[in-house]
């Protein structure tokens, strides 16, 4: 793997207990296209700490992000495709009371 090159495709993983609204925010195309300006370069299980956004009552979401796989060259680029799988829960605090299931029924 070049170490100038632009990375074809990364697979970034995320907790399996992340909230769907935290789902939601990571797999947006406006959050990929952060993570691509963000990360000049990547490696095999470089974990990346994100905010994700607040909640209603103020409250932080800040997401592990693991870098499983690199396709192609090792720096990040505006071209470099993002595609994100689930990996073992870690305990992350993301079911904020009206933005998930966790709400009053």
């Amino acid at each position: 793997m070049g170490e100038t090159e632009t990375a074809d495709r990364l697979v970034v993983s995320y907790p399996a207990d992340l909230s769907e609204w935290g789902r939601f925010q990571v797999e947006k195309p406006s959050f990929r296209a952060y993570l691509r300006k963000t990360n000049d370069r990547v490696a095999v299980g470089d974990v990346l700490e994100e905010f994700v956004g607040v909640g209603c009552c103020g409250s932080n979401l800040d997401v592990p992000l693991r870098i499983e796989a690199v396709e192609g060259g090792s720096v990040v680029g505006e071209d470099t495709d993002i595609e994100y799988e689930v990996r073992e829960a870690c305990d992350i605090e993301g079911g904020w009371l009206v933005q998930s299931e966790a709400g009053p029924s």
